[in-house]
């Protein structure tokens, strides 16, 4: 059997109210299959396509981005998944620690998504 796997950033585990992605800590995490960044988001009532923008430059656009919203799941405005839709770009909304093991599995697959996690606690 032949084991594919994925270049770029890996969330390894957990620190305190973040993510461990390769040898770095981020609290509030932006992450694609090229780059890991610290993201500092609005409370997630307020979150907007514009505060998605470094995930949204990805090019190719990612075929969805998984929104962690922290210790537990909260829907985001509808008004970031309708304009996201309006991009042909999903919307995957679950609590953070989710969201991180999904972005290891996806990217084992080689899907093409972008992450973005608000910090734990």
């Amino acid at each position: 059997m032949e084991r594919r796997s994925a270049d770029g950033p890996v969330i390894s585990g957990f620190a305190g109210r973040g993510f461990r992605v390769d040898e770095n800590v981020y609290e509030g995490l932006a992450i694609t299959p090229q780059r890991a960044d610290g993201w500092s988001p609005p409370p997630i009532g307020e979150l907007t396509e514009s505060d998605l923008t470094p995930l949204l430059a990805l090019d190719p656009q990612p075929e969805f981005i998984l929104l962690g919203t922290g210790d537990k799941l909260i829907r985001p405005p509808l008004a970031l998944t309708k304009a996201l839709a309006a991009r042909g770009i999903g919307l995957e909304i679950m609590d953070s620690r989710a969201a991180a093991r999904a972005w290891g599995v996806l990217r084992a697959e080689l899907r093409w998504v972008a992450g973005a996690l608000y910090p734990l606690g």
